[in-house]
């Protein structure tokens, strides 16, 4: 019984960490339909890793999930179909909208993204945790659509060579420098100001 949510973890964080390798290695295979391959299957093993099996994972998708996954396989499908160059460039500006929707949608219907994650730590997390993690969204929600933007920018306009670069290695660079500043300012300074003010 242990196992197999384990090899799921496994497989989900070699999922995640393979897309960037993917984009990252794109301008060297020079073959968008063998890279919208790899894509596809991505995305697959994203959600067979989900519970270890496909339909139990398929059920737990929201309607805005079911958007983005649908909008991904396509675009992926539509690169193998037509081995589109230009759709290739595209994908990772559609992770981006894609993830900006997702994170959206829970500031609108909540509990917030960030609110979702910290309640593996607290059961009922107290108020300035909530407000804290929905700000955090909305700082997520800031950069993927910022990031969609340039992404998109940098298909267009940039050699496959820096788009690469950019797309599957440089942002991920931004994004950790984003959650290290993060986790410091949370550790740092927010806990430890509510720690005061409840003391009060």
């Amino acid at each position: 019984m242990t196992v197999r949510p384990r090899l799921g973890g496994k497989l989900r964080f070699f999922a995640n960490l393979a897309y960037p390798v993917v984009i990252l290695c794109a301008w060297r295979w020079d073959s968008p339909r063998f890279v919208g391959l790899l894509l596809l299957a991505l995305l697959l093993l994203q959600r067979v890793a989900g519970t270890g099996a496909l339909a139990a994972s398929l059920r737990k998708l929201t309607p805005v999930d079911w958007a983005v996954a649908v909008t991904l396989n396509v675009a992926s499908v539509a690169i193998v179909l037509t081995n589109s160059e230009l759709i290739m460039r595209l994908y990772p500006s559609l992770v981006n909208l894609g993830l900006l929707v997702a994170f959206g949608a829970t500031l609108i219907k909540g509990p917030s993204m960030v609110e979702k994650f910290a309640r593996r730590h607290y059961a009922e997390p107290p108020a300035h945790v909530v407000r804290y993690t929905r700000r955090v969204t909305q700082l997520w929600c800031v950069f993927f659509a910022v990031n969609a933007m340039f992404s998109a920018w940098t298909a267009l306009e940039w050699s496959t060579r820096h788009w690469s670069l950019y797309n599957g290695a440089i942002v991920y660079g931004i994004i950790g420098t984003l959650l290290v500043g993060e986790f410091v300012w949370r550790k740092w300074i927010m806990l430890p100001r509510a720690a005061r003010q409840e003391a009060l």
